[in-house]
């Protein structure tokens, strides 16, 4: 492999990890219009495991919008990142695979207005499948799928006992 070709590679790989951080930082922030950029025109995404929905990027974005208002404070730590290139059409690296773990810790919005707690009371994790394609507008999103591995839900408050 010549200088030139490595160099392309590190710089591909850059560019996919980019898209990576882009999509938690977007998901993250609520920037939903940011969200939807990252995919190619006919990107889908897959939530159904974590309970949420499969379709378009619109779509996505949609749900995500409405279904994150319930937790105010999110963080998406996507690690463990590895990303394989593939080949479109005889074009060598047109299209990238990329498996990444993840950890979502998550804080239910407050219905108690006096509660300043800021720890996480939702956490769950798992592993992302992106597929993804070279653009002219650069890397973008072709696929997301989710795949929760678990998750711990807030510990229930045993119940007052009255005697």
């Amino acid at each position: 492999m010549t200088q030139r070709v490595e160099l392309a590679i590190v710089m591909d790989r850059l560019a996919v990890d980019e898209v990576i951080t882009e999509y938690a930082v977007a998901v993250d922030d609520g920037d939903w219009e940011a969200y939807r950029k990252l995919f190619a025109p006919n990107g889908r995404a897959d939530y159904r495991s974590a309970g949420g929905i499969e379709g378009n990027a619109e779509e996505i974005a949609g749900w995500l919008a409405e279904s994150m208002r319930l937790f105010p404070m999110r963080q998406h730590l996507i690690v463990n990142r590895r990303i394989r290139f593939g080949a479109l059409d005889q074009n060598t690296d047109d299209t990238a695979r990329v498996r990444a773990d993840y950890v979502n810790p998550m804080r239910f919005a407050k219905e108690d207005a006096d509660d300043t707690s800021t720890a996480p009371d939702f956490v769950c994790g798992g592993r992302y499948e992106f597929g993804l394609l070279r653009t002219y507008d650069g890397w973008r999103l072709t696929e997301v799928v989710v795949s929760e591995k678990w998750r711990r839900l807030p510990e229930r408050r045993p119940e007052a006992v009255i005697n």
